[in-house]
């Protein structure tokens, strides 16, 4: 069973107002989608009937003009040999043709103005389409948001999640003590050679530059 009943009932819908409501709003979003759809392409297809119409009804009365000034200029013909028996029958025959085309230029104005309405429906059908649309690509957006988040909820707050991290704490306290241990071994031991060679350099460094620096400022 649809939703809406007629055209009106779509274009005078409140679709947040319907989904907010729903008990299941994806469910009835989509429903509201496909029948806009079907009702767009039913619209579209009398549209385009109309303007078929109006195209026929145009060539028609082109026509019917076209054949209304034929008559007149055969009964100015008629007129100028003299015949103006034949120049009233041609006369006639021009003022059928133009109630005629009176009457075609009547139904043209309706059909046209029928395709002026058919066209303004399409709009605001398709604006009402465009909108259900937008709130389902919200949903969906929104499911996938969801989703995302339980899944990385799951993974921080996993059993095996955090056993891992108490495992990468352990050895990091593991390591910790290894090295203390070894700095524990090093302490009391005579400094290597290379060591104390290294502290004899930098101690010279440091000697001249502070003479250097003496220097300077006696010459001050």
């Amino acid at each position: 069973m649809g939703i809406f009943s007629r055209f009106s009932d779509i274009i005078n819908s409140n679709i947040n107002a319907l989904l907010d409501k729903a008990e299941d709003p994806e469910k009835l979003v989509k429903l509201i989608i496909s029948e806009m759809e079907q009702t767009l392409i039913e619209v579209r297809s009398t549209s385009v009937q109309a303007l078929t119409d109006k195209k026929e009804l145009r060539r028609q009365l082109s026509q019917l003009e076209a054949e209304s000034q034929q008559w007149a200029n055969k009964a100015e013909l008629a007129v100028s040999k003299g015949r103006e028996d034949l120049a009233k029958s041609a006369l006639q025959e021009k003022h059928r043709l133009e109630q005629a085309a009176e009457n075609l230029a009547k139904e043209l104005e309706l059909v046209e103005s029928s395709v002026e309405r058919l066209e303004t429906d399409i709009s605001r059908l398709q604006a009402k389409l465009d909108e259900a649309l937008s709130r389902r690509d919200a949903m969906i957006l929104r499911q996938k948001t969801v989703a995302k988040r339980k899944e990385v909820n799951r993974t921080f707050y996993a059993p095996n999640f955090d056993q891992a991290f108490e495992k990468f704490e352990a050895y990091e306290k593991r390591l910790d003590q290894m090295e203390a241990e070894v700095e524990a071994m090093e302490l009391g031991r005579n400094k290597p050679l290379k060591d104390e060679i290294d502290e004899l350099v930098i101690n010279e460094r440091v000697d001249q530059e502070l003479n250097n620096i003496k220097q300077k400022v006696a010459s001050q």
